[in-house]
């Protein structure tokens, strides 16, 4: 990897793969895999990472909105694509473009049937989502007597799959509740396979039910920050390799006097003599206010450098008093140290968040290994 001499996200296609073949290692061997790349690919690039992953055998893809998915098609992307929440606005662009949607609700389903209807579709493939206790979006159990009504004599849709999420499977303590939302899950799926005719495959692993719940992969499981290099554990990040890191440079070193401040709102007194360093990254582009004032650190030559003083939109200031270093030097922010659970959780929030919110203003640099 190159020095920075500017803000970049870096992007390890090795990582990807590594965390890819470590993942699927976990799967029989007729388990497919579906790889999650909302979000830009969890703030990386949706684009490069599913043609990385097309190319390494992936399954399935999963958005979150059609947009995301009709990008990716123009990128090339072949293999289905599921959408996650998808908007009944685009329904007649996610058929133009050969996306799957995800079919959650009664109202979403009417709708979804007279649009592939007016578009002329015979069996187009949807994913029935259903609800077992995360309750964000998803039929009930009662209301598979609907689907079944609903779809009798209807020839322009067909059940691709029938799926749920976890709601807690990265959390042990709550392996009973995950536990009730399997049994229900099986118990939901059996009766709706029973009432089609026909046999949809199964999908409700994510990345932690994939390592904590190995029993329940069914025919599908679904992947999404575990691809990215973290896997809600610390001992499963171990194994995992970060794909993103965050590299920015020193703009400018201050020395900073015994009763001088820095920042806006004078935020950072100092009771000593003090250095400085000024770096070009701010809350614009994804390093929220939550992470200043001595919150969270960034690393120069390995070494620990807090921010003090308040997050600006395009600048952060860190205290490098105890680090020999100039001008142009590199700063990594996050990648393999700090990794991006850890400096996310000295604001109290998680990878997921961190990673997401990365702005578009910062460069992609992509890693070929």
């Amino acid at each position: 990897m190159g020095k920075a001499t500017e803000t970049v996200l870096e992007i390890d296609l090795g990582a990807l793969e590594h965390n890819y073949h470590f993942l699927q290692s976990k799967l029989g061997s007729e388990t497919k895999f579906l790889a999650v790349v909302k979000a830009f690919a969890y703030g990386s690039d949706a684009a490069r990472i599913a043609l990385k992953m097309q190319a390494l055998g992936v399954d399935y893809f999963a958005v979150a909105y059609s947009k995301e998915g009709i990008a990716l098609r123009k990128a090339g992307i072949t293999k289905p694509i599921l959408v996650l929440h998808p908007l009944p606005l685009h329904f007649g662009e996610l058929i133009e473009h050969c996306l799957e949607p995800s079919i959650y609700s009664k109202k979403v389903l009417r709708q979804f049937l007279e649009t592939a209807e007016k578009h002329g579709q015979t069996k187009y493939p949807v994913h029935l989502k259903f609800n077992t206790g995360l309750n964000r979006l998803g039929f009930w159990a009662r209301d598979v007597d609907y689907i079944e009504e609903a779809l009798r004599n209807r020839k322009a849709i067909k059940i691709t799959s029938i799926f749920s999420h976890l709601a807690a499977s990265e959390d042990l303590n709550e392996e009973d509740f995950t536990s009730v939302q399997i049994r229900t899950f099986e118990k939901i799926s059996k009766t709706i396979t029973t009432r089609l005719g026909y046999r949809p495959f199964r999908h409700l692993l994510n990345t932690s039910g994939i390592l904590n719940y190995p029993e329940a992969q069914y025919n599908m499981v679904r992947s999404g920050i575990g691809l990215y290099g973290y896997g809600n554990h610390p001992e499963i990040d171990k194994q995992l390799k970060a794909v993103a890191t965050l590299k920015t440079v020193i703009s400018q070193i201050h020395k900073i006097e015994p009763g001088e401040t820095v920042g806006y709102n004078r935020a950072f007194s100092s009771k000593e003599q003090r250095t400085t360093a000024t770096l070009p990254i701010g809350h614009a582009d994804g390093i929220g206010r939550q992470y200043g004032n001595g919150n969270t650190f960034v690393t120069v030559h390995g070494k620990k450098a807090f921010i003090i003083g308040n997050v600006c939109m395009d600048m952060i200031m860190i205290d490098v008093s105890h680090i020999d270093c100039k001008e142009g030097d590199e700063v990594i922010v996050f990648g393999d140290s700090p990794s991006a659970e850890i400096f996310a959780a000295t604001a109290n929030t998680i990878s997921y968040e961190l990673l997401t919110g990365i702005s578009q203003r910062v460069t992609r640099v992509f890693i070929v290994d």
